[in-house]
């Protein structure tokens, strides 16, 4: 029994790791989404 708790609070662990990178790639991609649409907008500008 002591095994199956040990195996659950490492599941515990690792949904919160996943859910920090999964929140760290929404902060990375939603970077560049902003910085994609300012050099888009700027070349749309100068056209």
């Amino acid at each position: 029994m002591e095994k199956a708790g040990k195996i659950a609070s490492k599941n515990k662990e690792n949904d919160k790791s996943l859910k920090g990178t999964f929140t760290s790639l929404l902060i990375v991609a939603a970077i560049i989404v902003v910085m994609w649409a300012g050099i888009f907008w700027l070349y749309m500008d100068r056209v």
